[in-house]
């Protein structure tokens, strides 16, 4: 069966959760230590933690779960294209501007002007697009990635790709597949054999959500969402030398708003309100995320027993019983209780080569929503679920 193009799978236009992977070149420990070389370049998932970061301030995007490894990393997205259309012209504009400034003769300021921002404002066709384009979790994704790879290159002193190509998407079909696959991408450390438990797994959203809840806080990685008065910016130009201007924006992009969050702030809420339920699309307005919309319609001390007691499987022979309040939550949402193990540990096995995640039932749904017999993977994931 040949691979789903990208329409099939998502559409910038509507909701929708994606499961995304995307590896370095050959699989090579890019991210962690060499096994060639023992260079360690473990620094740089902070890289990319940073730069999703800064990424979810300005794209309609959620980050709903993600883990950094050292040759791959997990994202669980939700493209918001009603959020996006909440926005006005001008915040469209100074968000594209931010992550896509431009040619411009002086790259080394590459700040957006007022007037970058009014001149993109007036081209109405062009702003279209790229109002399509900030709710794009392909265009997100480039965001993502080709800066990473030319700042790895950079250190590394050559050319050529960082990352293996195009990255795969899975996209998630109901409450019950979200729950497993953010289940799955929380203890991809822990499956590795990396660490033993969510809380000594950092680069993992369970990681944040876990240290946000002891208050630790970190400098916001967010996006300055304020243009530069354009003769300010040109002031600066004629009268500050290039270095300085240099050592002033190095230093402005490691807090670019001078703030401090909680360190999940950035992440999307996880438990879903009861005011959740409307069609309100939630926008955020602190500039650290698109939206306050949660994802799963469970407690965050349920879904912390439910991480802990999956990691705890991880090693031993033989599942424990799964605590019947924590039982009864999985049967409420369609899942078998007694192959909840087997689900999230092997997933590959159930979803590996599948383009789609959720209940069988909703997997053939979508199927034939795309004009399609079946999803592969239906067969196995209907042991899973109840």
């Amino acid at each position: 069966m040949p691979r789903p193009q990208r329409c099939e799978q998502f559409d910038p236009r509507e909701v929708g959760i994606v499961h995304v992977v995307q590896r370095c070149v050959r699989r090579a420990f890019l991210a962690g230590v060499d096994q060639a070389t023992g260079q360690d370049y473990s620094f740089r998932k902070e890289w990319i933690r940073r730069r999703m970061e800064a990424l979810a301030s300005v794209f309609a995007v959620d980050v709903l779960s993600y883990a950094v490894m050292s040759n791959h990393i997990h994202q669980i997205l939700r493209n918001r294209p009603d959020v996006c259309a909440q926005w006005s012209d001008e915040e469209v504009a100074i968000r594209w501007l931010r992550v896509f400034p431009g040619r411009r003769l002086e790259e080394h300021l590459a700040e957006p002007t007022e007037n970058d921002v009014q001149m993109l404002v007036r081209d109405k066709e062009r702003l279209a697009e790229v109002r399509l384009r900030l709710s794009d979790i392909s265009w997100f994704m480039r965001a993502l990635a080709e800066p990473i790879a030319r700042m790895a290159n950079k250190q590394d002193e050559c050319t050529g790709r960082f990352w293996e190509g195009r990255f795969k998407a899975q996209k998630i079909v109901d409450e019950a597949g979200l729950l497993a696959c953010s289940m799955y991408v929380d203890l991809n450390p822990v499956r590795a054999a990396m660490t033993a438990t969510p809380e000594s797994s950092p680069h993992t959203s369970a990681f944040d959500r876990i240290e946000a809840r002891k208050g630790e806080r970190i400098p916001s990685a967010a996006f300055d969402l304020k243009p530069i008065p354009t003769d300010e910016a040109g002031r600066q130009i004629r009268e500050t030398p290039v270095e300085a201007l240099q050592r002033e924006q190095k230093a402005k992009r490691r807090n670019p708003t001078g703030k401090r969050i909680r360190r999940d702030e950035w992440l999307s809420p996880l438990t879903m309100s009861e005011t959740e339920l409307t069609n309100e699309p939630q926008v955020h307005t602190n500039g650290f995320r698109s939206s306050d919309r949660g994802f799963l319609n469970i407690r965050w001390s349920d879904y912390k027993r439910l991480l802990d007691w999956t990691a705890a499987q991880a090693i031993a022979d033989e599942a424990a019983k799964l605590p019947e309040r924590l039982a009864a939550t999985l049967t409420e949402i369609g899942i078998d209780a007694s192959m909840w193990r087997a689900l999230v540990w092997d997933w590959q096995k159930y979803f590996g080569k599948s383009s789609c995640v959720g209940r069988p039932e909703s997997m053939r749904a979508d199927a034939e929503r795309t004009g399609r017999h079946h999803h592969r993977g239906q067969v196995q994931a209907a042991a899973c679920f109840g």
